[in-house]
């Protein structure tokens, strides 16, 4: 119950990313007392930065308010499945946990694609839940992309150049 709460958060935050252009990805970290450590969502596109994924900006605002790189005791809500930068900055924060909403058998870095999160020569290991509240998570992603690649072939049709993604 407390996971589907905490992942109705994070399908706040990707909500607001799509509504400002980016892929809607929303993160929350909590701490043992259920209260929220850092939130993120997508920005690579607005921040011209491939890094700016919402785990990594939940991280980034967690270690900001405890004045620690090091996230002890801490669960990551996440949307998506996380890739493998962001599995990296998992271990090296030491989140406790993490819950994803929807797989990404592309990309996902916590046992879909591959599974960095429990490779056996990692110094830190963290829990994986997936598939909390997965239908909600993957239909935003899919409404998502479907409505890009719409757009996409509308400006394809007219004759405009397309620039970026």
């Amino acid at each position: 119950m407390l996971d589907e709460y905490w992942m109705q958060h994070a399908l706040m935050l990707a909500k607001h990313a799509e509504s400002i252009g980016e892929i809607p990805v929303g993160a929350v970290i909590v701490n043992e007392y259920n209260q929220i450590m850092g939130e993120g969502y997508n920005q690579p596109i607005s921040k011209h930065n491939p890094t700016a994924h919402a785990e990594i900006m939940a991280i980034e605002q967690a270690g900001k308010l405890l004045t620690n790189y090091r996230l002890i005791n801490t669960t990551l809500y996440v949307t998506l499945e996380p890739c493998i930068m962001c599995a990296g900055a998992i271990i090296h924060s030491r989140i406790k946990r993490v819950v994803y909403g929807a797989s990404d058998y592309k990309t996902g870095a916590a046992g879909s694609f591959i599974d960095i999160l429990a490779y056996p020569s990692i110094n830190h290991y963290a829990e994986v839940t997936g598939g909390v509240l997965a239908n909600e998570c993957s239909t935003i992603l899919s409404d998502f992309f479907k409505k890009r690649r719409l757009q996409k072939k509308k400006v394809k049709e007219s004759g405009q150049t397309v620039l970026g993604n």
